[in-house]
């Protein structure tokens, strides 16, 4: 018997000639207890499957004996699996294109499957879950690291503030523009690659940045650094998602979602007393080491992708048995390259201009994620400027934002809990705005917080009368509302474009950038103009006018949602 080729991709609803034997019967597929059928699949290759044509499969966690499923069981039902309602896929409505696909199987777990990384031990999971949120906390940290010394490098390079906040901002640019690259190619590659190579070019970037002779040169390699540091901000919810099943992985997700916003408040921390005592330069080899450590635990991660790897035990499989009919939907209904860019480069932007849940909450999120780099502007404002403290001290009072992080850190896994309960409630069926409560909570906190920083700063409270203690403890309220915020602001917006999660995802992420990007080029000279006082309560103005969105989509979500293209609809 000749040995087998790799499966024709169904284009026209045709496969290759197969030897005419068919496979064992197969027992019905099942799920682990963990697995949560009305939730996303977030291990789903969304942007390189053809899903317009195979509908949305639960291959990558159904489990068998045998270790394959009829592909037409999983069509015949692929259906259902989709967000808005579409005909039934071409492929079953032609008799005669259906009869070719009785035969193929797809590839799946099988019990207790030691591959599957889901089955993996608690231990050696959690283990994985810090690597990955470890990396985030890097670049982020990265990100915002040269705030700990702006004054040397302006004075260096003769630039005045606003040049030197682009050394954050242009990075910023980059954590947006580099995940439309990097999640489509995960989803062909694996995780592994995409971790280690964009990464390793990270450390190596931060040696010019060191070495920048001028400001030019800083700047253009900080932007290539972005681009490069932002595939752990693509990959790691995605890793988190491979190896804890989304009834387990409430507690993971909440560290994952403190790790953006944590990891630019470590930066000042470190990084003024860095500057203040070896200079600006010493706070990006001070980043590179950091980043090498992390490096070489990444480079020690296997790979989790369950698309990845059903499609290598699909090879051997094909291999060994001699049959071109064992394949996985991603080999059988790949995107042609042409939707692949239209999914990765078209579809975030036309979701954000016809999706108003998708807009509205991708604002929210990048004006919480613009208010803290806001914060590293304004710190050294009032706490420099205003009580004459040196850089390291500046940094040291970013500690009461991690303080409020650690609060979060404690209810989000309580939040997870009550989206379960109110879940288990309708039977099963989980509301995407069930996920709004911790909108709801953290809401609030953040206008507090800014009123607190604005009117018990100086000249309000003048460094003679009043204490340091007023705003620094603002934090604390703010780092509290904006990890619940996005915690909860993300959970809904995976929830609602179940079908569109990549597009989805990739949309709030350019939106979030940009803002993180624009706010610390005008706050300076909003603080200087405007005084503490107002600057701060122009600010939490802002945040006030946003405050309904959460509340509004809590009562009104499910309308919008019936009206809505993409968004999923309520059964």
């Amino acid at each position: 018997m000749s040995r087998p080729t790799a499966p024709q991709h169904i284009s026209d609803g045709s496969l290759a000639p197969s030897i005419s034997a068919t496979l064992a019967d197969q027992v019905d597929p099942e799920f682990p207890l963990s697995h949560n059928e009305e939730n996303p699949d977030l291990s789903f290759p969304f942007s390189t499957i053809d899903v317009e044509r195979a509908g949305i499969t639960d291959e990558y966690r159904e489990v068998n004996k045998a270790g394959t499923v009829p592909l037409s069981k999983e069509l015949s039902r692929a259906r259902s699996r989709i967000a808005s309602p579409r005909p039934v896929p071409k492929l079953l409505s032609d008799p005669e294109k259906a009869s070719n696909l009785k035969d193929v199987q797809l590839v799946v777990w099988k019990p207790d499957d030691p591959e599957d990384p889901r089955n993996w031990s608690n231990l050696y999971r959690w283990y994985l879950t810090f690597v990955a949120t470890w990396a985030v906390i890097s670049v982020a940290f990265g990100s915002a690291i040269l705030t700990g010394d702006f004054q040397d490098i302006e004075k260096q390079f003769h630039i005045g503030d606003t040049v030197a906040a682009l050394t954050v901002s242009i990075m910023v640019v980059g954590f947006g523009l580099g995940p439309l690259a990097w999640a489509p190619l995960s989803e062909i590659y694996g995780r592994r690659p995409l971790y280690i190579i964009p990464f390793s070019l990270y450390v190596i970037f931060n040696i010019p940045c060191a070495l920048a002779p001028n400001i030019g040169a800083l700047l253009v390699c900080r932007f290539l650094c972005g681009i490069f540091a932002s595939s752990p901000l693509t990959l790691a919810g995605g890793t988190i998602s491979d190896i804890w099943d989304n009834n387990d992985r409430g507690l993971a997700i909440a560290f994952f979602a403190a790790a953006p916003y944590g990891g630019p408040v470590l930066a000042p921390i470190v990084g003024g007393f860095v500057g203040e005592t070896v200079g600006w330069r010493w706070m990006l080899w001070v980043n590179m080491i950091f980043a090498g450590v992390v490096l070489m635990f990444i480079a020690a991660m296997p790979e989790t992708y369950a698309p990845v790897l059903l499609k290598r035990r699909a090879q051997k499989m094909r291999k060994e048995q001699q049959t071109d009919k064992i394949v996985t939907e991603q080999e059988l209904f790949p995107r042609p390259f042409s939707e692949l860019l239209v999914e990765t480069l078209v579809r975030p932007f036309q979701m954000l201009l016809t999706e108003p849940a998708l807009l509205l909450m991708s604002l929210y999120i990048s004006m919480i994620y613009g208010l803290l780099y806001g914060f590293f502007f304004s710190f050294p404002i009032i706490f420099g400027e205003g009580y004459h403290m040196n850089n390291g001290k500046v940094g040291l009072t970013f500690i009461s934002v991690l303080i409020g992080v650690a609060f979060a850190l404690l209810i989000t896994p309580r939040l997870e809990a009550f989206y379960h309960k109110r879940t288990a409630a309708r039977g099963g069926k989980g509301e995407p705005e069930d996920r709004l409560l911790g909108m709801m909570v953290g809401a609030p906190w953040v206008p507090i917080s800014l009123f607190i920083f604005g009117w018990t700063s100086p000249p309000t409270v003048m460094p003679h009368g009043g204490s340091w203690v007023g705003p620094c403890i603002s934090g604390i309220p703010f780092g509290f509302g904006m990890v619940v915020i996005y915690f909860s602001a993300n959970a809904y917006i995976i929830e609602t474009f179940s079908a569109y999660v990549a597009s989805a995802l990739a949309a709030k992420t350019v939106v979030r950038s940009g803002m993180g990007a624009a706010i610390p080029l005008f706050i300076v000279p909003m603080y200087h103009n405007l005084g503490n006082a107002w600057a701060a309560s122009l600010l939490a103005f802002l945040s006030i006018a946003i405050f309904p969105i959460p509340y509004l989509f809590y009562f009104y979500g499910k309308g919008i949602r019936a009206r809505s293209k993409r968004a999923a609809v309520s059964a």
